[in-house]
């Protein structure tokens, strides 16, 4: 008995447009599937209806049969196959509802009337497996910390299907290691572990079958090797050697504490070129989106001092202001956090000179055919190009990116990189970026900094960006 079955299943979320067609899919107890392929073709779908928020909380016309355990889950309720199957959803932020990490990881538990020293064990067991504090605030995490913690709340609730969409989005390398070898662990234990995953670097190793989906349909792949070739190839820098050494920031003996109760950075300085791709390195945690934040004035350090070249009328402002915010754009790790704009015409409009620069902005991150869509109904994939659209079109003079590639296919990555560094070229911007994935970092890097226990423990080029992920 499949754990996971579709025979022949049809859906489509308009009554037009179809995301799967005469779809037949299988994942078994005792295996690691990987579902992999590009980019808004029905990989989270999929999810959605075997978990049963297809048809239950998002509609559509689903057709054919889906067999969860052995038995179909038509007309069931959500809550009843919920049972069987734990999801983690590729936004860790959409997961989140507690305060604090045991008290997240208890609530799944107590809806399935665990009794209360099965949740204690479940949170020891899942906070030691996941590294992370039970008394760890979630607000104060870093994405990768959330990733861990909404994987954690799943694993507690002990369900035999396990169904992960993206999971190592912000994961580091360790981290995703980490993750993967667990999964390996339940599979061996007679769960069903289905990931959802575009780095196959990172999961190859770990997985038992794979299947692409594309065109409407899911496929078996037979050929791992040549799969893992055609989606792993080294990117090509297009830009040309940078020489500059002019600093843009200047930040001497910063530190950042939450509320004197966590010592995210101590004691760091660098300087960040002007004209030039920096890229921040370090494990989850370490401090890199914070890093970005207090460059962005998002934050303000506790201790130590930045100074900017970029306009002497922003000098003596601690904080940033809208004039500020047209000189220095920032993408967010999560794009839900700044799309606010009902279509994705108005969203990369908002900022734009003109409609039609935006609209030339849209044609080149591939995302004109959305252009009447609303941003929080695509991909997470298709947010995350809309979200870099949408800054791109305001022509900042320094670009901040935070994982500016989750949620991408191979080719999608390809493309948004050869944007990012287009853009670079014509309009000479500084751009920083935060990455867990080599050949972005590597396409995108011209000087690196590997974050360390709150300071820089390592300066480099391209070559440190090789030696951190090779480590």
């Amino acid at each position: 008995m499949s754990a996971i079955e579709f025979k022949q299943v049809n859906f489509s979320y308009d009554g037009k447009t179809k995301i799967l067609e005469n779809t037949d899919f299988a994942a078994e107890y005792g295996e690691v599937t990987l579902l992999s392929g590009h980019s808004g073709e029905g990989k989270s779908t999929l999810m959605y209806i075997v978990s049963g928020i297809i048809p239950n909380v998002n509609y559509g016309e689903l057709s054919g049969e889906v067999l969860v355990g052995g038995e179909s889950i038509r007309g069931k309720k959500m809550g009843d196959i919920c049972r069987k199957v734990g999801v983690v959803l590729q936004n860790a932020d959409e997961q989140i509802i507690q305060k604090i990490v045991e008290d997240e990881i208890a609530f799944g538990c107590e809806n399935l009337a665990f009794p209360p020293e099965k949740i204690q064990k479940q949170i020891e067991i899942v906070c030691s497996l996941m590294k992370l504090e039970p008394q760890w605030k979630c607000r104060t995490l870093s994405g990768g910390q959330k990733q861990r913690l909404i994987t954690a709340s799943t694993l507690a609730m002990g369900q035999k299907i396990i169904i992960l969409d993206e999971p190592l989005a912000n994961l580091d390398k360790d981290g995703a290691k980490l993750l993967m070898g667990t999964l390996r662990s339940l599979a061996k234990a007679g769960y069903c572990v289905v990931v959802i995953e575009h780095r196959l670097d990172m999961v190859l190793s770990f997985v038992d079958i794979v299947w692409h989906i594309g065109n409407q349909t899911v496929k078996k792949v037979e050929n791992r090797q040549e799969y893992l070739m055609q989606q792993t190839a080294k990117i090509e820098d297009s830009c040309p050697a940078f020489t500059g050494n002019e600093p843009l920031f200047k930040l001497e003996n910063i530190a950042f504490s939450v509320k004197k109760e966590r010592e995210i950075l101590k004691n760091l300085t660098l300087e960040i070129p002007k004209g030039g791709r920096t890229v921040l390195l370090g494990e989850n945690g370490c401090g890199k989106t914070t890093l970005l934040r207090l460059i962005a004035r998002l934050y303000r350090p506790t201790g130590g001092a930045i100074t900017q070249y970029i306009d002497e009328k922003f000098k003596q402002k601690p904080k940033g202001s809208k004039a500020w915010y047209k000189k220095v754009g920032v993408v967010y790790q999560n794009p839900d956090y700044q799309l606010f704009m009902p279509t994705v015409r108005q969203e990369i409009s908002f900022g734009a000179k003109s409609e039609e620069y935006a609209a030339e902005i849209a044609e080149l991150f591939g995302v004109k055919h959305l252009w009447d869509r609303h941003p929080q109904s695509l991909s997470e994939g298709q947010k995350r190009r809309v979200s870099i659209a949408a800054v791109a079109a305001c022509e900042p003079e320094v670009l901040l990116l935070d994982e500016p590639t989750v949620g991408q296919d191979y080719d999608g990555l390809c493309a948004l990189v050869e944007i990012l560094n287009k853009l670079h070229m014509q309009s000479g911007n500084t751009m920083i970026t935060i990455t867990h994935d080599v050949r972005c970092a590597e396409a995108l890097c011209d000087k690196a900094y590997l974050i360390e226990n709150g300071i820089v423990a390592k300066c480099g080029g391209k070559e440190l960006v090789r030696e951190y992920f090779l480590r």
